[in-house]
């Protein structure tokens, strides 16, 4: 039997040899060059996906991975690979009954993958005489399971009981219907299996763009989710997209399946016509092509980590961001404590969090996000009911201002009227701040600096982190940035927030402002 870790995942080094076997020994290729040859995978396919895909386990025996997304650049053998998955699935995975489907936008992309795979079972005589083979369907007579074709135009996609998906280019379809049809009928199956294959794509709004941030988030350790198993080849956004070297990122069968003299003809044609360049960008470099730019690149915002310890800095005077996006979401309340004037410039922040618990696990499902864990951590606080208790907020605030001198809180005028009329009457002074360029954009082009600079230390807060990895901006002809919600893929109220308290703490330190009384009156509410 294989040797248990001390969590509750182990790696089973007889499964992940049994599933390399499985291609190697049983599976033949059928296109190009190598048909015909035993499938011999590539050191890469066999080390960074199929053994740990297959080998690691729960500790009940079943696959520790339950969703899997690949991306690399085209003509890098996804689709074989997805063929012998598929097929590994049906006749060595043990399942009852096993449904399979090769799913994609439209029937003849869905057929690619599953017609490779029939070929597969076609020369392989030891699966042939196990199956019945039809012109889109596999059935394995000894388990009776079957492998089909699926597509996002079939007329009835509901009523499975799904065991394996592979879902071939994903950034191709056209809506999520079918992507959440099938993931969630998975429920009964004890170890189902969701494969995406993929390149990159363009729209920022698609299922693919949504697992592939996922994906990403996951490998750099933003998001923890033990089931989700994710390969990413592409190249970084800022990379030199000529330089052959920059190729071989996105490109792990660079010189078997994709030759070197075919991407440097492609990559000529882009340079020569623009208009091709995206392309080129896109499906052999991996890159989303009209993805914003991230703003704060999240391995210099790990560098400011330095530890703020909220003891210390209790009297200190320092300036707050409210922002409460809508009721029944996240809340977030971020005080700025700037260095002493004449010191070297830095600034500390202390975060503070609310969400409603009702909705909370609903969310954190649909999100995928860990919101009771770091409620458990104390980094987020519940409110009862299924909208943000605002009362609670505003006695932790008032609490806070006993701890701290807060001499100043900005808020975002939209939706915060009630809370910021009991907080002026709780003593607080109260600023009310436009979300508009005018008003954002030096104040999130400061925490650029103060960031890149390692001239702010915010602890290492989780979520904050993870806010600040969804940031995106948008820029006006002159040259302004500002948060964009809209743009931002989850969400991003604690780094709004921050800015805000930031945006406060500057002014007043640099005494470049104007009362706000003397700019526009009292506020009467």
């Amino acid at each position: 039997m294989p040797k248990k870790a001390r969590s509750e995942f182990y790696f089973d080094e007889k499964a992940a040899k049994a599933a390399v076997d499985f291609f190697e020994k049983l599976l033949h290729h059928s296109k190009g060059e190598w048909a015909g040859r035993l499938f011999l995978l590539e050191p890469w396919q066999k080390e960074k996906i199929i053994r740990p895909l297959f080998g690691w386990k729960r500790s009940d025996g079943t696959r520790k991975f339950r969703r899997a997304y690949v991306e690399c650049g085209r003509k890098n053998g996804k689709s074989s690979l997805g063929a012998g998955i598929a097929l590994y699935l049906l006749y060595a995975d043990s399942e009852p009954g096993a449904e399979i489907y090769s799913v994609a936008a439209d029937r003849d992309q869905a057929s690619i993958v599953f017609d490779e795979a029939k070929t597969m079972v076609e020369t392989s005589p030891d699966l042939l005489r196990r199956s019945e083979i039809f012109k889109r369907s596999i059935v394995n007579d000894e388990l009776h399971g079957s492998y089909k074709v699926l597509s996002a135009d079939a007329p009835t996609k509901h009523g499975k009981n799904t065991s394996g998906i592979i879902f071939d280019e994903l950034h191709a379809q056209p809506n999520r219907e079918l992507w959440d049809t099938l993931t969630t009928s998975t429920g009964a199956r004890k170890s189902p299996l969701v494969v995406a294959l993929t390149t990159a794509g363009f729209d920022r709004n698609s299922i693919c763009f949504e697992q592939h941030e996922y994906a990403r988030q996951v490998l750099e350790g933003i998001i923890e989710d033990p089931e989700f198993f994710a390969f990413i080849a592409a190249a970084p956004e800022k990379a030199d997209w000529t330089d052959p070297e920059v190729w071989k990122l996105a490109n792990p069968n660079l010189g078997v399946t994709i030759k070197r003299d075919y991407l440097a003809t492609e990559c000529h044609r882009a340079q020569i016509s623009p208009a091709y360049e995206n392309t080129f960008r896109r499906l052999h470099l991996s890159q989303w092509t009209q993805q914003e730019t991230r703003f704060l690149p999240i391995d210099i915002w790990d560098q400011c980590d330095q530890v703020v310890d909220p003891q210390l800095l209790e009297g200190a005077a320092c300036y707050g961001g409210l922002d409460l996006a809508s009721s029944s979401d996240i809340a977030a309340f971020v005080l700025d404590f700037p260095n002493e004037p004449g010191e070297p410039e830095h600034h500390a922040w202390l975060p503070f969090f609310w969400i409603p618990e009702d909705n909370m696990i609903e969310r954190e499902r649909r999100d995928r996000v860990p919101y009771s864990v770091w409620v458990r951590e104390g980094l987020v606080k519940v409110t009862e009911g299924n909208v943000i208790d605002y009362g609670v907020i505003l006695e932790d605030i008032i609490e806070l201002g006993k701890i701290y001198n807060i001499r100043e809180i900005a808020f975002d005028r939209w939706g915060a009227v009630l809370i910021s009329t009991q907080l002026q009457g709780a003593g607080f002074v109260l600023v009310g701040e436009g979300q508009g360029f005018q008003t954002m954009s030096q104040p999130t082009k400061d925490l650029l600096r103060l960031v890149m600079d390692k001239r702010l230390a915010h602890s290492g807060n989780r979520v904050l982190r993870w806010m600040c990895d969804n940031l995106m901006v948008r820029q006006d002809p002159a040259g302004n940035f500002k948060p964009d919600k809209s743009k931002s893929t989850q969400k991003i109220d604690g780094i709004v927030a921050g800015i805000m308290a930031l945006d406060r703490a500057m002014r007043n330190q640099n005494n470049s402002e104007p009362s706000v009384y003397e700019e526009r009156g009292l506020i009467y509410f």
